[in-house]
Formats: C-alpha cells, structure tokens, sequence
C-alpha cells in the first residue's frame, strides 16, 4: 500500500488542501483530508492531478506515430514523461493502405497492453473524410468522400482498437458514416470540415460527439451562420478539444471555449515529432513540416501542421496565462477526455476505486512524478 500525503489534490468536488491518496496495486482505495490512514510520502504541499488523457497526438521527441511502431513508442513514452497516462493516438490523412497499416501497429500496442513506457487506449483516425478546402497539412490528394468499403478497411485494421474518426459532415456520405461508426462504438468527430451551421447539426444529430481542435481547421463563429463551433453550443453532448499552445488560440478564444462549453471541453496536444525536441524540418505523414520557435507550419505554406505542445505545458498555460481554474483544467485534461473514451467510471479522476493514473506537480505546475496504474514511472 501506498499513501501520498501533505498535497493539494485536486478532484471533480475541488481542491482538498493538506489531502491524501492511498493506492494498493493498480487502484485508488481512499481519498482524504483527515489523518491519513498510515505514514507514506509526503509531497509537501505538491499538487495531486489525475494523470492526463491526450484525444489527439501524432508524435514527439522526433518519433511519428505515421511512420513507424518505434516512432509510436517512442511518442508515448515522451508525452508520458510529461503527465499523460493514456494516449489516444492519431493518424493523419494518406493512402488507404498507409492508414490501414498505421493502424495495424496502433492496435498491436493497445492488445500488448500498458507498460512502462506508456498506455495506449486506441486509434483515432483523422480523415480521410474530410474537407480539401480546410485539410490544413493533410495531404489533399487523400482526402475522399466516405465511402462503406474504405470505412470498414480502416476499422477493419484497427482491429477493435479505432476510438475516434473525424468527418467533415457536408461530404456526401458523411452522414451515412457517422450513423455507421456511431452504430459500433467508434466516437464521431467533426473537424477540418468547410460546414455551415445546418450541417454541423445533421453531423451531431447523425451521432458526432466531438469537436477536432475547434476553431482550426473549421469556420469560425458568424453572426449570421455560427458553423460547427455554434452548432456544439446548442447540442450539450459535444465536446470541443482545445491547442492551447497560445499560437493556435488566442488565450481569450481559450477562455471563450472554456466558458460556453463549461464541463464539455478537452485539452489535446495535436502535437507531432517536433515536440520536446525544437526547431527544424519534420515529417507529418508524407508531408514536410518546418519548425521554427515552437510553431510548426507546412513547407511552403502557412497551415499550421500541428504543435509542438505537452499536456504539461497545456495544463501550465490554462491556469497560469489563460486565467482557469485548476480544478477546471485538471478536468479538462484527464476526467472529461476520459468521459469521451467512456472510461470514466476506471480513469481520469482522483476517487476511490479507479486507476492510480496521477501526475505530481510543482507549483509551477511542472510535471515533477508520474504514477501510472499505481507505479511511479
């Protein structure tokens, strides 16, 4: 048994100050603030979060989760360093094939099962149903409109694993898909999509219950036509991921999110090879990106091709620059992605009976320990 006292634990009733966690195995077995039940570690005052659940990474620390198994590992075992326990991995638009494939070895690391180099809950597909006219740095000669076989390949190579697929609703046979992957468990999101308000809304209708990194890759809010972010604030069952990387998002776009979709939004990192490494030329699927002072943009263009973000740093801009509570960000980076993956009743918060996934944090908000299923990593 393991007791973690003398922290500010922070759960989904607020911040216990002068709190304690007791774990046996893989399993938090009580919560307090009296006189914790045995002498353990002392974290000093330290911040207690539940360990970080990212929806949406490519890579880090120069591995691509598109180009290789090692590149994946290599990935996650980076991010984990950084507070995030479970990783839903990401797979760019390209060939029908190179997807299939991609996902074959995202499945072979979920089946393997957690380690301590990481923990992988699934694939998260991130087109090739999506709009030329917002793929950002996805590759525009893969992008298709949905169609039935293409579809059941992909889910096919995911073996049971694929989580997530982003659809841009107004393709034809976006509706179609979406009521189809919604009908086998896989979570529907709507991103880099060109769609108008009454669209969007057929989308979520149809079954969509994420946004992809709302506001990028999609129309902003009009008065007159308030797309896929206004659709989302009339359907209470959607959830907006969030960069919160400050070149992404203004800090005021942030706090706008964290505001009108108060309980319903996720910090992601969409982050690719480039994060924990610096600036210079990456790939992101088949397509070159340059980095320079943190921002990653297409070679030869201006399209942001992800970010080179943490879910540390995520977590340290939200409180520190964007003005959020830390009970909110905390929930925002770990129990409502957990709430997405339908895991919530295992993971993403500090209660008695779940997963022993927590993150110690300085008062810099740094990452300082890392428990995963009850080991320090």
């Amino acid at each position: 048994m393991t007791v973690l006292s003398g922290a500010r634990v922070v759960t989904t009733d607020g911040v216990l100050d002068g709190g304690w966690v007791q774990v046996e195995g893989a399993t938090i077995t009580a919560v307090g603030t009296d006189r914790p039940p045995e002498s353990g570690t002392d974290l000093g005052g330290a911040w207690l979060l539940p360990g970080y659940v990212d929806l949406h990474t490519h890579g880090g620390n120069q591995g691509s989760i598109d180009e290789s198994a090692a590149g994946l590992a290599t990935s996650v075992a980076f991010h984990r360093a950084h507070g995030t326990t479970r990783t839903l991995a990401s797979v760019v638009t390209g060939s029908v094939d190179h997807m299939c494939a991609v996902a074959g070895w995202i499945a072979d690391a979920v089946e393997a099962g957690p380690s301590a180099a990481g923990h992988i809950v699934g694939v998260h597909l991130e087109g090739p149903f999506i709009s030329t006219a917002r793929c950002g740095a996805q590759d525009p000669e893969q992008i298709r409109d949905p169609d039935p076989a293409v579809l059941r390949r992909l889910l096919d190579a995911g073996r049971g694993t694929v989580r997530m697929i982003t659809i841009a609703p107004e393709r034809p046979g976006a509706l179609d898909a979406i009521r189809t992957v919604t009908a086998e468990g896989v979570i529907a999101a709507i991103g880099h999509t060109d769609t108008y308000y009454a669209d969007a809304v057929a989308g979520i209708e149809a079954g969509a219950r994420v946004i992809t990194h709302a506001f990028n890759g999609m129309r902003g809010i009009h008065h007159r036509d308030p797309g896929a972010i206004g659709a989302g604030l009339d359907h209470p069952a959607l959830v907006a991921e969030v960069i919160n990387d400050g070149m992404h998002l203004h800090n005021a776009a942030v706090r706008l999110l964290a505001e009108t979709f108060a309980g319903r939004f996720a910090l992601i990192t969409d982050a690719m090879a480039a994060a924990g490494v610096g600036d210079g030329e990456y790939g992101l699927g088949d397509r070159r990106v340059i980095v320079k002072d943190g921002m990653a943009v297409l070679e030869g263009g201006s399209s942001i091709a992800g970010s080179t973000l943490t879910m540390e740093r995520a977590v340290q801009r939200a409180v520190r620059e964007v003005g959020l509570p830390i009970e909110v960000v905390a929930a925002a980076a770990a129990t409502t992605p957990a709430r997405v993956l339908g895991g919530e009743k295992r993971f993403g918060s500090i209660a008695a009976g779940l997963d022993a996934d927590l993150v110690v944090l300085d008062d810099d908000l740094a990452v300082r320990r890392v428990m995963a299923l009850g080991e320090w990593i």
